[in-house]
């Protein structure tokens, strides 16, 4: 059984995971358009493969599959998992599971707008958010919804061009010269993060970590501490279930007042999952045990509270002897 993991990056701590949860079983295979990903190196073996929007890009990809024997893959970004979910059928004609929820559930995830409409539809708490400009500001004036806010990208990853705004001023520069963003309410609460796997076969969310964000950096979490809420667990476990995601999913959420606002569900590996995995919440292994074609049991909140996760910076060096370095 071998894994390819896309598009590894930096995730380091998500190659070895598979690494552990394969020993004696396989290998993991990474990949990445650049030879300066450090997770390249901590994999069995790596390839350099074109940035996604190649027009070849799949194709390479594909023959890796044929080549390495592989029996499943995933990518750790965002832009990937729409590519992967679309071209789903070619792989799984070479006997490659892509570990990725369905294509129009992974573009609602990845558009913001449109996920916020699905919050909506499906009466989950969410904040406000707004793609016209003048409607916002009509409900400004009328005190429906108040600065700050922030403006971002409706289809951006990773904290990219986010921006928070306190005036209109400051709103109708960045709508003059940026295209395709949307306003979305300042939410200012405790937010938490989970870690969520859903079973490829029962379809039944088995397991679930959270997490309270104690500080981010660069749209990540950075510090965070480990909790249980039995009442938020239930609402994850019947939101993912409903909305029928399948595999890892990292989802953000806002406590305030009481209450929990569902704001983001990133349906791939999020970039605290060490934390969880450090907790003893294993999602390669859970993986694994699918692929053998077994199921797995619930096992939501099955970890010690008030363990921290504190991030801080590794190196990796490596001597590339002449080889051209690909940023």
């Amino acid at each position: 059984m071998n894994i390819l993991i896309l598009s590894a990056g930096t995730r380091n701590k998500v190659v070895q995971a598979f690494k552990t949860a394969l020993h004696g079983k396989g290998k993991v295979i990474a990949t990445d358009c650049s030879n300066l990903a450090p997770a390249l190196y901590d994999a069995d073996g790596y390839y350099l493969v074109p940035r996604i929007t190649a027009p070849d890009y799949i194709d390479r990809i594909l023959d890796i599959c044929v080549k390495e024997n592989i029996t499943a893959l995933f990518s750790l970004i965002d832009p990937e998992l729409s590519l992967i979910a679309k071209e789903r059928d070619r792989f799984t004609q070479i006997g490659v599971t892509p570990v990725v929820s369905d294509y129009d559930l992974v573009e609602t995830c990845f558009n913001k707008y449109r996920f916020y409409k699905l919050m909506k539809k499906k009466k989950i708490p969410t904040g406000k958010c707004y793609t016209d400009m003048y409607r916002f500001l009509e409900d400004l004036d009328h005190a429906k919804i108040l600065y700050p806010v922030f403006v971002k990208p409706v289809t951006g990853s990773a904290s990219i061009n986010i921006n928070k705004v306190k005036s209109d001023d400051e709103l109708a520069v960045l709508f003059a010269n940026y295209e395709d963003l949307m306003i979305q309410e300042y939410m200012d609460g405790q937010e938490y993060g989970a870690d969520v796997y859903v079973d490829l076969i029962s379809k039944k969310c088995v397991s679930i970590f959270l997490k309270k964000k104690i500080k981010m950096r660069a749209g990540e979490t950075d510090k965070s501490v480990s909790v249980k809420i039995p009442a938020l667990f239930e609402q994850i476990k019947a939101l993912t279930e409903d909305l029928g995601f399948c595999g890892m999913i990292d989802i953000d959420i806002f406590e305030i007042d009481g209450k929990y606002y569902f704001s983001e569900i990133n349906p791939r590996f999020g970039g605290g999952y060490p934390h969880a995995y450090a907790c003893g919440v294993d999602f390669p292994a859970l993986l694994v045990r699918n692929l053998e074609g077994l199921e797995n049991k619930q096992d939501i909140g099955h970890y010690a509270e008030n363990i921290c996760m504190m991030k801080y910076n590794e190196v990796c060096i490596r001597d590339f002897d002449g080889k051209e370095i690909i940023p």
